[in-house]
């Protein structure tokens, strides 16, 4: 039996194991739309197939990380929680 398709937008499963982010860009205290300017003038900086972690705080990061990834085909991992905000990260594909 075949999985459920996955909707559009939602996070890939990840591996098990997911391997240390090759960048992390800081951008906790950054309001929108802040953090993502910064994952998308840096992205560039890891190799295809790696991955990008971005701390941030502002709760508008939530919905625009994952909104980033699918208007520019990056491939959004996951959200985990931390005590100063979160972690998303995103996989690196062109």
């Amino acid at each position: 039996m075949t999985p459920p398709p996955r909707p559009a937008g939602a996070a890939k499963p990840a591996p098990a194991h997911v391997p240390s982010p090759a960048l992390t860009i800081n951008a906790l205290g950054k309001k929108c739309p802040i953090p993502i300017i910064m994952l998308a003038e840096r992205i560039r900086e890891v190799p295809i197939g790696q991955t990008v972690e971005v701390l941030a705080d502002d709760p508008a990061a939530k919905t625009d990380v994952p909104a980033w990834c699918m208007m520019k085909s990056q491939d959004f991992v996951r959200t985990t929680a931390r005590a100063d905000g979160w972690s998303f990260l995103v996989r690196r594909t062109y």
